[in-house]
């Protein structure tokens, strides 16, 4: 299903919106779109919009912390016109990328339902099935990784999600797995920029084929 920009499908997440809106006027407080070009050659795929980030923005990973690397990696990389996203409406735009969450609105505590993730997953569903051309899909984080897995229907079993892994899940469809690039795990440095950057490595390397 095509994404909808209106939808206030999970009960939980509806209300959740609904509040922080109240307190925020000026937050953006709705489904979070997808940002980048239509037909990428890299699909990246988050967790869900953060409170303070693509909640208050519009735009993924953009306002918050774990905004910061992704951005100035794909930059590094020559997926990004620039290497900080401020706004949905700054001059930024992505190359042979987009970037999309597994859930489109804000959880509380960043901790979506296994029911809401079921319930949003008919959007990602979409948005991969709808490009043709082969694809690299990178997951940040296991939500994500699961996520990506179910829109295809493919059994989890079959794909277990481990830092710097890569899966073959069809002739025209790769996963990379990696550690979300949130706050929590790169200052406790579970995920550092190096080891973020050489998945894109790889990535850059795939393309190259």
């Amino acid at each position: 299903m095509e994404f909808n920009p209106d939808c206030r499908e999970c009960p939980r997440l509806a209300e959740f919106l609904d509040t922080v809106k109240d307190k925020n006027p000026n937050y953006f407080c709705k489904p979070v779109p997808s940002f980048g070009v239509s037909h990428p050659q890299l699909l990246i795929v988050g967790l869900a919009p953060g409170m303070h980030g693509a909640n208050k923005t519009g735009r993924p990973f953009t306002g918050d912390f774990a905004g910061i690397l992704l951005y100035q990696t794909l930059f590094k990389f020559g997926f990004s016109s620039a290497a900080r996203s401020i706004s949905a409406d700054d001059s930024l735009s992505l190359i042979d990328a987009r970037i999309t969450n597994a859930v489109k609105c804000l959880p509380p505590e960043n901790k979506p339902k296994t029911i809401e993730v079921l319930q949003c997953n008919k959007f990602l569903s979409h948005e991969i099935k709808r490009i043709q051309d082969k694809i690299i899909i990178l997951s940040l984080g296991k939500i994500a990784h699961d996520a990506v897995l179910m829109s295809l229907n493919l059994k989890k079993s079959h794909y277990q999600f481990s830092h710097g892994a890569r899966h073959e899940l069809s002739r025209e469809q790769i996963l990379y797995d990696s550690y979300h690039c949130s706050k929590y795990n790169t200052q406790t440095k579970r995920l550092t920029e190096a080891m973020f950057e050489n998945i894109f490595l790889n990535i850059k390397k795939e393309m190259e084929k």
